[in-house]
């Protein structure tokens, strides 16, 4: 079966997803703020190393805003701005990230093709509330996958709106690959992304970026549902001197991220 739209069996794909018990809940952790990334702080001091202490899974940024980053297995690949993907090296660092210790409590096969609205509807009432966060992971193969990754930044650093005017976009057809994402509540826009924030790396792992749209065709979706988030702020000046809350805040966010 096949749909271009919201999948109307949503719900019954839901049941057929196993839920795992005696899964301990992990927690996620967050360096900096959505806000500061979106002001122009692009230099942080954490790296590698030290983000995968908090976390085998997860995704963010490099320092220059140097492309994107994503992490499962307890390996840190590097998104780049021509689309390409390689290795992180340890000691590159992250001006913000988000990790989690990856123990999925809910999994299943996705056997027709899905939008990704469709997808998010299926995670949606998998958590069952808007008020949590969950982590997710879809292996599979997919139509296509839109992408985006910004291009490098130089000092003096432009705001993120401005920085990504003419980042460049990719379209992956007929690939296998990864998806790692995250869902949080509205309450948190600004502090990190409210809703879906998604990257995808190929199973060769040669390309991939932050994810605008996607078709899968099929594929193994793994989630972690979340309720607790701790995060570790920066202690650098061009933090504490950035615009951290705006009315226009959470439409840079939603122009940013997408």
């Amino acid at each position: 079966m096949e749909t271009t739209g919201v999948c109307s069996c949503v719900q019954e794909i839901a049941k057929t997803f196993s839920q795992l018990a005696n899964r301990q809940e992990s927690e996620i952790f967050q360096t900096s703020l959505m806000s500061a990334l979106i002001d122009g702080v692009y230099d942080g001091s954490m790296t590698v190393t030290e983000l995968l202490e908090h976390g085998d899974f997860g995704l963010g940024t490099f320092n220059d805003l140097d492309g994107e980053l994503v992490a499962f297995d307890s390996e840190v690949h590097q998104l780049r701005e021509d689309g390409s993907a390689r290795v992180a090296g340890m000691d590159q660092k992250t001006p913000f990230a988000v990790m989690t210790f990856f123990r999925p409590s809910i999994t299943g096969q996705l056997s027709t093709r899905l939008e990704k609205v469709a997808v998010q509807e299926l995670i949606d009432n998998m958590v069952g509330s808007p008020n949590l966060f969950c982590a997710f992971r879809i292996d599979g193969r997919f139509e296509r996958v839109e992408t985006r990754t910004v291009p490098r930044q130089q000092k003096p650093y432009r705001p993120m709106l401005q920085a990504i005017e003419k980042q460049p976009t990719f379209a992956f057809e007929n690939t296998s690959g990864t998806l790692i994402g995250f869902r949080c509540p509205p309450y948190v826009q600004g502090i990190n992304v409210a809703g879906f924030h998604v990257h995808y790396i190929t199973d060769d792992r040669k390309g991939g970026g932050h994810v605008l749209d996607y078709s899968l065709l099929e594929g193994k979706l793994e989630l972690a549902k979340i309720s607790k988030l701790r995060i570790d702020l920066p202690h650098t000046e061009s933090f504490q001197q950035a615009t951290l809350h705006s009315d226009e805040m959470s439409a840079a966010i939603e122009a940013a991220e997408g």
